[in-house]
């Protein structure tokens, strides 16, 4: 369902993550971590596949660690990202949370060998963190580049699912012709469902 919230005109994405970071700072801990276990339950059941792409939400993220091992105790092989210069994400493999490191932004990511980007290509699923998306998949991203610069490397027929709050799911978000589409969304409440509706 898409959710009526008041929003930034459609056209200024700079506002749009300033409204949505405003909304997620002011979140009390309890529903946050309420959502992450809805989150997890709800990724427990896309498995398994050979592969998927997961990530470890930052602390304003929805979600928590419980994402990327939910998808692992599918008995799928999950890749997460390694942090680098600006450009296409690096992977490594995510065998449990004993095995991660702190990395910068306040990230963690795996100790073990890093995989170059076309690695996501193997991937399935691909779940993906985002400020906000609409009702045609169109994602709006924190803004550095890394999933704009991956994304066109994930495999045609993989479930590219973005990762939102329930009222983050809107009507119309800014696109520009190079923003790749997002087929599926998962919400705390919503669970996993389809998107997309063509291009305008």
């Amino acid at each position: 369902m898409v959710v009526a919230v008041p929003m930034p005109d459609e056209r200024d994405k700079q506002a749009w993550r300033a409204a949505i970071r405003a909304r997620r700072a002011g979140l009390a801990e309890s529903v946050r971590a309420a959502e992450a276990a809805a989150l997890a339950a709800a990724a427990a059941e896309l498995g398994p596949a050979e592969w998927m792409c997961a990530y470890v939400p930052m602390p304003s993220e929805p979600g928590s660690l419980a994402l990327p091992e939910a998808l692992r105790t599918t008995g799928s092989r999950v890749l997460i990202p390694v942090t680098g210069e600006p450009g296409p994400l690096r992977w490594g493999e995510f065998t449990g949370v004993e095995a991660l490191r702190p990395a910068r932004y306040g990230l963690l990511e795996p100790t073990g060998p890093v995989l170059p980007p076309e690695t996501v290509a193997r991937a399935g699923v691909v779940l993906i963190p985002a400020l906000a998306v609409d009702r045609r998949g169109v994602r709006l991203g924190q803004g550095a580049g890394y999933y704009d610069r991956t994304l066109g490397m994930v495999d045609a027929a993989a479930r590219r699912i973005v990762v939102v709050r329930d009222d983050e799911v809107v009507e119309r978000l800014p696109e520009e012709p190079h923003d790749i589409r997002m087929n599926w969304v998962l919400t705390p409440e919503g669970g996993v469902r389809r998107l997309g509706v063509p291009r305008d």
